[in-house]
């Protein structure tokens, strides 16, 4: 008989302890990110515990009666749960049985009295169904924690309650090395991991039971040199040699980036921008509006990992390429605010940066400080930016809208206040990006002679052409442009006429 297989939900519970010295507002805000995060790598929260606390718990993070809360919470699901799946597989198993039997000795079995003896089976071999149970998986695979907590702790609570616990900087570590496409990414990612893992070798030993005592032996390992030890030394050389890799691809990186720089110098000028900001503010969807090209856009976080580069559309003078940065969080794990460094180093790279906040998240003001405090990690704090304010359209009624505007514009004056989803509002976005780039553009005129028509294409291309009219001795251009085009330009023709600076 064919049986059909019922994939159930990954589900999940949530747990958290609020510091005295952390709101309400901020509380929750930090919650429902956590509970993104655990959307991200595929799961369902279905309930959150939260308890008030003036510290952790040093043994295992919550309290004695939360932690019994959340055990009791895990184990009546799973028992529910999982004694429909025990009876439900045990009567496909026995009908399974009967029908083979009924087959080999071509004797019928009557359907009422095989229904008889599956029903009874939970009540009269109560041993049999709670022996099946304990081999199934629980219901509640994990309980997430909102913080980053000790090996210790996490191993106490697992104990406690039943299922595994994952702390705030496993679940950026995992979604991180999931959604890692690139080479470089996931070498950064991997040094993150490992680096993590290293101090926990300790409590996974305690875990490992006698293979983590000192032991002398071969193969690699050293007289008295114990298992933990043995991969402490793995974990280092491995790192070592990742880092050998993301510097040898640093060095390319570079070498492309100066000699894609310098054609564009030859050609007419380049200009860097780069959308920074807090994950999920909507920064791909802005880059797609931006650029006309199609980048993944996901309603999750870090859906982003690898720097995406296009160019500004329509194209401007000078030529605009618009990067796209993985995002920010709260408590991103320090290894990968430095395992990133290189990826975020379009952002050091840029002449302008586009801080892209979710106007519609209560939460902005921290999701804005995050940023800013990553951007001085890096060291791209004096970098000039331009605050985009995203998502106004899902602020509330069109009054409540109005009123966030307002009250932006008042707060940070020189911002963009739009929806990426709104094509007038990207639009003013694309000006503001090409006015600040044209601030230092030259205006002059040139004359074109008729036999050297050929450099028509190059002017039109690395040029803004205010005007134009022709005379004897061949086409006349008012333009505008940057200073390397107009040199090189100059040094062709050699009849510039005196530029003066364009006002801003």
């Amino acid at each position: 008989m064919q049986k059909e297989t019922k994939e159930n939900p990954k589900l999940a519970v949530v747990a958290a302890v609020q510091l005295p010295g952390v709101s309400d507002i901020e509380f929750a805000a930090s919650l429902a990110e956590l509970r993104e995060l655990a959307k991200t790598l595929g799961f369902q929260v279905v309930h959150t515990f939260t308890q008030k606390r003036n510290s952790f718990e040093k043994t295992a993070y919550l309290g004695v009666g939360k932690r019994e809360e959340i055990r009791r919470f895990v184990k009546q699901n799973s028992d529910e749960q999982d004694m429909d799946d025990a009876v439900d597989s045990h009567r496909d198993d026995q009908q399974d049985e009967m029908e083979d039997a009924d087959r080999l000795a071509g004797d019928s079995i009557s359907e009422d009295s095989a229904n008889a003896d599956l029903n009874a089976w939970p009540d009269s071999n109560g041993d049999m169904a709670q022996a099946f149970i304990q081999e199934r998986h629980p219901l509640i695979e994990v309980v997430f924690v909102d913080h980053e907590i000790s090996p210790s702790q996490a191993r106490n609570l697992e104990k406690a309650v039943g299922c595994e616990v994952m702390d705030r900087t496993t679940v950026i570590l995992e979604i991180f090395h999931r959604n890692a496409r690139s080479r470089a990414a996931r070498a950064q990612v991997e040094i993150a991991r490992l680096g993590y893992m290293a101090p926990r070798l300790r409590e996974m030993a305690k875990l490992a039971g006698p293979q983590g005592r000192q032991r002398s032996g071969v193969g690699g390992r050293g007289a008295g040199e114990s298992h933990t030890e043995l991969d402490k030394r793995k974990i280092r050389d491995r790192i070592a040699e990742l880092q050998m890799e993301i510097d040898a691809m640093e060095v390319e990186r570079k070498t492309q980036r100066a000699r894609r720089q310098n054609q564009q110098g030859q050609r007419g000028g380049l200009a860097n921008v780069a959308l920074v900001g807090y994950t999920n503010a909507g920064k791909s969807t802005l880059m797609r509006a931006l650029t006309g090209s199609e980048v993944l856009v996901a309603n999750k976080l870090f859906a982003t990992l690898d720097t995406t580069v296009r160019t500004l559309y329509p194209e401007s003078v000078p030529r605009v390429l618009v990067s796209d940065t993985v995002g920010f969080i709260k408590n991103l794990p320090h290894g990968l605010v430095a395992s990133f460094k290189s990826t975020l180093d379009e952002a050091l790279d840029a002449a302008l940066l586009l801080h892209v906040i979710d106007a519609s998240d209560p939460g902005f003001l921290r999701q804005l400080e995050v940023t800013e405090q990553v951007l001085a990690e890096i060291g791209a704090q004096d970098v000039p930016r331009i605050r985009v304010f995203n998502k106004i359209d899902q602020v509330g009624s069109v009054a409540e809208q109005a009123a966030q505007e307002a009250m932006l514009h008042a707060k940070y004056p020189g911002c963009i206040v739009m929806s990426a989803r709104r094509p007038e509002d990207v639009a003013g976005l694309h000006r503001a990006i090409v006015t600040f780039f044209q601030r230092d553009l030259i205006e002059t005129t040139l004359l074109l002679p008729w036999s050297s028509q050929q450099l028509r294409g190059e002017i039109f291309a690395h040029c803004e052409v205010l005007e134009e009219h022709a005379d004897e001795l061949g086409a006349v251009f008012r333009i505008r442009s940057d200073g390397a085009t107009l040199d090189s330009l100059a040094a062709k023709l050699g009849n510039l006429a005196s530029p003066h600076q364009v006002a801003t």
